[in-house]
Protein backbone atom coordinates (compact mmCIF):
# COMPACT_ATOMS: atom_id res chain seq x y z
CA UNK A 1 0.00 0.00 0.00
CA UNK A 2 1.09 3.48 -0.87
CA UNK A 3 1.84 5.88 2.22
CA UNK A 4 2.79 9.06 0.31
CA UNK A 5 0.80 11.60 1.67
CA UNK A 6 1.15 13.66 -1.64
CA UNK A 7 -0.60 10.81 -3.51
CA UNK A 8 -4.52 11.18 -4.04
CA UNK A 9 -6.80 9.35 -1.80
CA UNK A 10 -9.05 6.55 -2.28
CA UNK A 11 -11.18 3.94 0.16
CA UNK A 12 -11.58 0.81 0.12
CA UNK A 13 -14.71 -0.57 1.88
CA UNK A 14 -14.69 -4.49 2.16
CA UNK A 15 -16.82 -7.38 3.39
CA UNK A 16 -18.84 -10.53 3.23
CA UNK A 17 -22.34 -10.71 1.80
CA UNK A 18 -24.76 -9.23 3.43
CA UNK A 19 -22.44 -7.22 5.79
CA UNK A 20 -24.37 -3.96 4.31
CA UNK A 21 -21.64 -2.46 2.04
CA UNK A 22 -24.11 -1.49 -0.53
CA UNK A 23 -26.34 0.89 1.73
CA UNK A 24 -23.60 2.28 3.92
CA UNK A 25 -21.43 3.40 0.18
CA UNK A 26 -25.15 4.56 -1.03
CA UNK A 27 -25.26 6.85 2.07
CA UNK A 28 -21.80 8.03 2.12
CA UNK A 29 -22.42 9.23 -1.61
CA UNK A 30 -25.19 11.53 -0.32
CA UNK A 31 -23.10 13.19 2.23
CA UNK A 32 -19.37 12.96 0.91
CA UNK A 33 -16.96 13.78 -2.59
CA UNK A 34 -16.98 10.41 -3.41
CA UNK A 35 -18.13 8.32 -6.16
CA UNK A 36 -18.89 4.37 -6.05
CA UNK A 37 -16.49 1.78 -7.86
CA UNK A 38 -18.04 -1.82 -7.84
CA UNK A 39 -15.89 -4.68 -6.52
CA UNK A 40 -18.23 -7.35 -7.39
CA UNK A 41 -17.79 -9.92 -9.53
CA UNK A 42 -20.99 -10.52 -10.30
CA UNK A 43 -22.40 -7.26 -10.17
CA UNK A 44 -21.04 -7.12 -14.24
CA UNK A 45 -23.66 -9.22 -15.57
CA UNK A 46 -26.42 -7.70 -17.28
CA UNK A 47 -30.05 -8.83 -16.41
CA UNK A 48 -28.29 -10.99 -13.35
CA UNK A 49 -30.32 -8.81 -10.10
CA UNK A 50 -32.02 -10.65 -7.75
CA UNK A 51 -29.40 -13.19 -7.15
CA UNK A 52 -26.48 -10.78 -7.04
CA UNK A 53 -28.73 -8.10 -4.53
CA UNK A 54 -27.70 -5.39 -7.41
CA UNK A 55 -28.98 -1.87 -6.30
CA UNK A 56 -32.09 -1.54 -7.52
CA UNK A 57 -32.81 1.43 -10.64
CA UNK A 58 -33.45 4.11 -7.95
CA UNK A 59 -30.32 3.69 -5.71
CA UNK A 60 -28.25 3.84 -8.35
CA UNK A 61 -29.89 6.77 -9.64
CA UNK A 62 -29.40 8.49 -6.09
CA UNK A 63 -25.52 7.14 -6.22
CA UNK A 64 -24.51 5.72 -9.30
CA UNK A 65 -22.09 3.11 -9.68
CA UNK A 66 -18.99 2.21 -12.16
CA UNK A 67 -18.72 -1.62 -12.90
CA UNK A 68 -22.57 -2.50 -12.73
CA UNK A 69 -24.01 -4.29 -16.16
CA UNK A 70 -20.79 -3.98 -18.22
CA UNK A 71 -20.56 -7.97 -19.44
CA UNK A 72 -23.15 -9.82 -20.62
CA UNK A 73 -23.50 -13.07 -18.50
CA UNK A 74 -22.17 -15.58 -21.73
CA UNK A 75 -18.77 -13.21 -21.06
CA UNK A 76 -16.22 -13.27 -18.91
CA UNK A 77 -14.41 -10.57 -16.47
CA UNK A 78 -10.91 -11.13 -14.87
CA UNK A 79 -8.88 -9.68 -12.14
CA UNK A 80 -6.47 -8.11 -14.73
CA UNK A 81 -9.67 -6.74 -16.65
CA UNK A 82 -11.46 -5.16 -13.11
CA UNK A 83 -7.50 -3.65 -12.15
CA UNK A 84 -7.27 -1.84 -15.59
CA UNK A 85 -10.77 -0.39 -15.52
CA UNK A 86 -10.56 0.17 -12.08
CA UNK A 87 -7.39 2.03 -12.36
CA UNK A 88 -8.63 4.24 -15.43
CA UNK A 89 -11.97 5.03 -13.31
CA UNK A 90 -9.97 6.25 -10.04
CA UNK A 91 -7.70 8.91 -11.99
CA UNK A 92 -10.72 10.22 -13.92
CA UNK A 93 -12.68 10.79 -10.28
CA UNK A 94 -9.51 11.97 -9.08
CA UNK A 95 -9.43 14.18 -11.93
CA UNK A 96 -12.95 15.62 -10.61
CA UNK A 97 -11.98 16.22 -7.38
CA UNK A 98 -13.76 13.56 -5.88
CA UNK A 99 -12.41 10.13 -4.16
CA UNK A 100 -13.03 6.99 -5.22
CA UNK A 101 -15.11 4.88 -2.84
CA UNK A 102 -14.37 1.47 -3.97
CA UNK A 103 -17.22 -1.46 -2.81
CA UNK A 104 -17.28 -4.80 -2.22
CA UNK A 105 -16.71 -8.53 -1.47
CA UNK A 106 -14.95 -10.08 -4.46
CA UNK A 107 -11.63 -9.89 -2.61
CA UNK A 108 -9.69 -11.48 -5.35
CA UNK A 109 -9.79 -7.61 -7.34
CA UNK A 110 -9.11 -5.32 -4.30
CA UNK A 111 -6.05 -7.89 -3.91
CA UNK A 112 -5.32 -7.48 -7.80
CA UNK A 113 -5.82 -3.35 -7.40
CA UNK A 114 -3.34 -3.32 -4.54
CA UNK A 115 -0.79 -5.60 -5.76
CA UNK A 116 -0.59 -6.39 -8.82
CA UNK A 117 -1.54 -9.05 -11.05
CA UNK A 118 1.27 -12.34 -11.57
CA UNK A 119 2.83 -12.37 -15.03
CA UNK A 120 0.47 -15.41 -16.15
CA UNK A 121 -0.06 -16.67 -19.96
CA UNK A 122 -3.66 -15.71 -21.15
CA UNK A 123 -5.79 -18.80 -21.74
CA UNK A 124 -5.13 -20.81 -25.12
CA UNK A 125 -8.05 -22.15 -26.93
CA UNK A 126 -6.06 -24.55 -28.71
CA UNK A 127 -4.42 -26.15 -25.81
CA UNK A 128 -7.53 -26.14 -23.60
CA UNK A 129 -8.51 -28.20 -26.19
CA UNK A 130 -6.12 -31.04 -26.09
CA UNK A 131 -6.32 -30.90 -22.72
CA UNK A 132 -9.72 -31.51 -22.41
CA UNK A 133 -8.64 -34.46 -24.97
CA UNK A 134 -6.31 -35.72 -22.15
CA UNK A 135 -8.43 -35.39 -19.48
CA UNK A 136 -11.68 -37.56 -21.16
CA UNK A 137 -9.14 -40.37 -22.21
CA UNK A 138 -6.68 -40.71 -18.91
CA UNK A 139 -8.84 -38.83 -16.29
CA UNK A 140 -8.56 -35.68 -14.15
CA UNK A 141 -6.12 -37.85 -11.50
CA UNK A 142 -3.29 -38.93 -13.49
CA UNK A 143 -3.36 -35.46 -14.57
CA UNK A 144 -2.81 -33.92 -11.57
CA UNK A 145 -0.13 -37.04 -11.45
CA UNK A 146 1.18 -35.26 -14.56
CA UNK A 147 1.25 -31.80 -13.02
CA UNK A 148 3.18 -32.77 -9.55
CA UNK A 149 5.56 -33.71 -12.03
CA UNK A 150 6.24 -30.50 -13.20
CA UNK A 151 4.54 -28.13 -10.66
CA UNK A 152 4.56 -30.40 -7.02
CA UNK A 153 3.78 -27.16 -5.01
CA UNK A 154 0.41 -26.49 -7.18
CA UNK A 155 -0.62 -30.07 -7.02
CA UNK A 156 -0.23 -30.48 -3.35
CA UNK A 157 -2.03 -27.82 -3.31
CA UNK A 158 -4.97 -29.11 -5.34
CA UNK A 159 -7.42 -31.57 -4.70
CA UNK A 160 -7.01 -34.49 -7.51
CA UNK A 161 -10.29 -34.05 -8.46
CA UNK A 162 -10.21 -30.10 -9.48
CA UNK A 163 -10.12 -30.25 -12.77
CA UNK A 164 -10.53 -26.72 -13.71
CA UNK A 165 -7.71 -25.41 -11.42
CA UNK A 166 -5.40 -28.59 -12.64
CA UNK A 167 -6.19 -27.88 -16.53
CA UNK A 168 -5.70 -23.95 -15.86
CA UNK A 169 -1.81 -25.79 -13.91
CA UNK A 170 -0.80 -27.54 -16.71
CA UNK A 171 -1.90 -25.27 -19.35
CA UNK A 172 0.52 -22.45 -17.69
CA UNK A 173 3.13 -24.61 -17.40
CA UNK A 174 2.88 -25.82 -21.35
CA UNK A 175 2.48 -22.42 -22.81
CA UNK A 176 5.52 -21.06 -20.46
CA UNK A 177 7.69 -23.73 -19.78
CA UNK A 178 7.44 -22.61 -15.98
CA UNK A 179 5.16 -24.06 -12.79
CA UNK A 180 2.26 -21.56 -11.57
CA UNK A 181 4.01 -21.68 -8.36
CA UNK A 182 6.72 -19.81 -10.01
CA UNK A 183 5.16 -17.15 -11.74
CA UNK A 184 2.54 -16.57 -9.07
CA UNK A 185 5.62 -14.64 -7.28
CA UNK A 186 6.79 -12.58 -10.33
CA UNK A 187 4.13 -9.50 -10.05
CA UNK A 188 4.22 -7.09 -12.39
CA UNK A 189 5.86 -3.74 -11.16
CA UNK A 190 3.17 -1.23 -11.08
CA UNK A 191 2.41 0.46 -7.63
CA UNK A 192 -0.92 1.15 -6.52
CA UNK A 193 -0.85 5.11 -7.10
CA UNK A 194 -3.35 6.29 -4.43
CA UNK A 195 -3.56 6.23 -0.41
CA UNK A 196 -5.76 3.65 0.65
CA UNK A 197 -8.38 3.96 3.87
CA UNK A 198 -9.29 0.20 4.12
CA UNK A 199 -12.07 -0.30 6.15
CA UNK A 200 -13.52 -3.62 6.51
CA UNK A 201 -17.09 -4.53 7.68
CA UNK A 202 -16.17 -7.56 10.47
CA UNK A 203 -19.12 -9.61 11.93
CA UNK A 204 -19.19 -9.38 15.65
CA UNK A 205 -21.42 -12.43 15.73
CA UNK A 206 -20.99 -14.95 13.27
CA UNK A 207 -24.65 -16.39 13.91
CA UNK A 208 -25.94 -13.39 13.38
CA UNK A 209 -24.23 -12.97 10.12
CA UNK A 210 -25.57 -16.61 8.94
CA UNK A 211 -29.15 -15.27 10.13
CA UNK A 212 -28.54 -12.14 7.58
CA UNK A 213 -27.28 -14.67 5.03
CA UNK A 214 -30.73 -16.79 5.43
CA UNK A 215 -33.00 -13.97 5.29
CA UNK A 216 -31.36 -12.73 2.41
CA UNK A 217 -31.09 -15.59 -0.20
CA UNK A 218 -35.31 -16.48 1.00
CA UNK A 219 -35.92 -12.85 -0.11
CA UNK A 220 -34.13 -13.33 -3.32
CA UNK A 221 -36.43 -16.59 -3.94
CA UNK A 222 -39.24 -14.63 -2.92
CA UNK A 223 -38.46 -12.02 -5.91
CA UNK A 224 -37.83 -14.43 -8.40
CA UNK A 225 -34.56 -15.80 -8.82
CA UNK A 226 -35.94 -19.03 -10.43
CA UNK A 227 -37.87 -16.95 -12.76
CA UNK A 228 -34.72 -14.35 -13.49
CA UNK A 229 -32.46 -17.20 -14.30
CA UNK A 230 -34.97 -19.13 -16.85
CA UNK A 231 -35.08 -15.62 -18.15
CA UNK A 232 -31.78 -15.57 -18.59
CA UNK A 233 -31.41 -18.98 -20.69
CA UNK A 234 -34.35 -17.61 -23.06
CA UNK A 235 -32.46 -14.78 -24.04
CA UNK A 236 -28.17 -16.19 -24.20
CA UNK A 237 -26.82 -19.59 -24.94
CA UNK A 238 -25.80 -20.17 -21.34
CA UNK A 239 -23.90 -23.15 -20.12
CA UNK A 240 -23.14 -24.19 -16.00
CA UNK A 241 -19.79 -23.73 -15.92
CA UNK A 242 -19.90 -20.16 -17.04
CA UNK A 243 -18.43 -17.91 -14.78
CA UNK A 244 -22.19 -16.08 -14.31
CA UNK A 245 -23.07 -18.96 -13.88
CA UNK A 246 -21.35 -20.68 -11.07
CA UNK A 247 -21.95 -17.40 -9.15
CA UNK A 248 -23.51 -18.47 -5.60
CA UNK A 249 -27.30 -18.71 -6.12
CA UNK A 250 -27.22 -18.72 -9.68
CA UNK A 251 -25.62 -22.15 -9.76
CA UNK A 252 -27.88 -23.20 -7.24
CA UNK A 253 -31.09 -22.09 -8.96
CA UNK A 254 -29.80 -24.04 -12.64
CA UNK A 255 -29.80 -27.28 -10.59
CA UNK A 256 -33.46 -26.35 -9.62
CA UNK A 257 -34.32 -25.66 -13.28
CA UNK A 258 -32.39 -28.93 -14.17
CA UNK A 259 -34.56 -31.28 -11.99
CA UNK A 260 -31.39 -32.22 -9.85
CA UNK A 261 -32.44 -30.54 -6.55
CA UNK A 262 -35.66 -30.12 -4.93
CA UNK A 263 -37.12 -26.36 -3.76
CA UNK A 264 -36.40 -27.07 -0.27
CA UNK A 265 -32.65 -28.11 -1.16
CA UNK A 266 -32.27 -24.98 -3.42
CA UNK A 267 -32.97 -23.06 -0.37
CA UNK A 268 -30.96 -25.05 1.96
CA UNK A 269 -27.69 -25.24 -1.02
CA UNK A 270 -28.07 -21.83 -1.71
CA UNK A 271 -28.17 -20.62 1.70
CA UNK A 272 -24.95 -22.71 2.80
CA UNK A 273 -23.04 -21.69 -0.54
CA UNK A 274 -23.64 -18.18 0.72
CA UNK A 275 -22.61 -18.94 4.15
CA UNK A 276 -19.19 -20.19 2.70
CA UNK A 277 -18.89 -17.53 0.34
CA UNK A 278 -18.56 -15.04 3.69
CA UNK A 279 -16.71 -17.47 5.41
CA UNK A 280 -14.27 -17.06 2.55
CA UNK A 281 -14.27 -13.23 2.48
CA UNK A 282 -13.84 -12.97 6.01
CA UNK A 283 -10.41 -15.32 5.73
CA UNK A 284 -9.31 -12.81 3.06
CA UNK A 285 -10.12 -9.58 5.31
CA UNK A 286 -8.91 -11.50 8.17
CA UNK A 287 -5.33 -11.64 6.30
CA UNK A 288 -5.13 -8.32 5.43
CA UNK A 289 -3.03 -6.37 8.60
CA UNK A 290 -3.79 -2.78 8.27
CA UNK A 291 -7.49 -2.85 8.11
CA UNK A 292 -9.79 -0.76 9.84
CA UNK A 293 -12.44 -3.08 11.23
CA UNK A 294 -15.85 -2.01 11.93
CA UNK A 295 -18.71 -3.91 13.25
CA UNK A 296 -21.10 -4.86 10.51
CA UNK A 297 -23.95 -5.52 13.03
CA UNK A 298 -23.02 -2.02 15.09
CA UNK A 299 -26.39 -0.25 15.25
CA UNK A 300 -24.26 2.83 14.58
CA UNK A 301 -22.62 1.38 11.83
CA UNK A 302 -22.77 4.58 8.97
CA UNK A 303 -21.68 6.95 11.40
CA UNK A 304 -18.73 4.78 12.32
CA UNK A 305 -17.54 4.45 9.40
CA UNK A 306 -17.94 8.17 7.92
CA UNK A 307 -16.21 9.20 11.26
CA UNK A 308 -13.31 7.09 10.44
CA UNK A 309 -13.13 8.65 6.68
CA UNK A 310 -13.25 11.94 8.40
CA UNK A 311 -10.67 11.42 10.58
Amino acid sequence: MANNSKLPQAIFLMGPTASGKTGVAVELAQVMPVEIISVDSALVFRGMDIGTAKPDVATLARAPHHLVDIRDPTEAYSAAAFRHDALHLMQAITERDRIPLLVGGTMLYFKALREGLSLLPQADAALRAELDAEIAQHGIKHMHAKLAEVDAETATRLKTTDRQRIQRALEIFRLSGQPMSKLLLQKENSALPFRILPIALIPSDRAKLHQRIAARFSFMLDRGLVKELRTLRQHYQLHPNLPSMRCVGYRQAWQYLEGEINEVQLLVSGIAATRQLAKRQLTWLRSMPDNIEIDCLATDLLQQVSAFIAD
